[in-house]
Order: structure tokens, then C-alpha cells, then sequence
């Protein structure tokens, strides 16, 4: 997308995030359902926190939104980009 790496499966400090790319100080979160339990939830706002403090942007995407409507979720990668 838009000429800029992405890494797939990257550690970054403590957490392996799903994509990465450092051009747009950029991660990309696929949440499945087992992030939509509230254990889930808090530790993912956490993790997201600890990127944002490295001065990170957090998207998340739910797997099915993905799956579903994958075209939206390109064109806010886009957007984003």
C-alpha cells in the first residue's frame, strides 16, 4: 500500500502485533472473537496504550470486518497511510 512495508507478526517491546510498519509508525490489530470478552478487552487497551507510548497508532479490525467488508478496511489502512 502506498510504496510502504508492512511486517507481519513484528515484536515490538513485549508484544508481537500482527502488522507493523515503521514508515507510519503504524500497527494493525485482527481481533477474533476471544478479544471481545471483557479479560480480553482490558488487555488489549493496555497493550494499545504501551504502543501508543512508543508513539504508535493502534488500528483494530475485528476478523469478521475483515472478512466481511475488507475493502472498508483497506480504505482506512488508506486513509491512514
Amino acid at each position: 500500500m502506498k510504496d510502504v512495508q508492512f511486517y507481519r507478526q513484528k515484536t515490538i517491546g513485549n508484544c508481537i502485533v500482527y502488522f507493523y510498519c515503521p514508515k507510519a509508525n503504524l500497527v494493525i490489530e485482527l481481533d477474533g472473537g476471544q478479544h471481545y470478552n471483557d479479560e480480553m478487552k482490558v488487555t488489549d487497551r493496555q497493550r494499545d496504550r504501551i504502543l501508543e507510548g512508543m508513539g504508535l497508532t493502534v488500528l483494530r479490525f475485528s476478523d469478521r470486518e475483515v472478512f466481511e467488508n475488507g475493502e472498508a478496511v483497506l480504505g482506512k489502512i488508506w486513509k491512514y497511510l
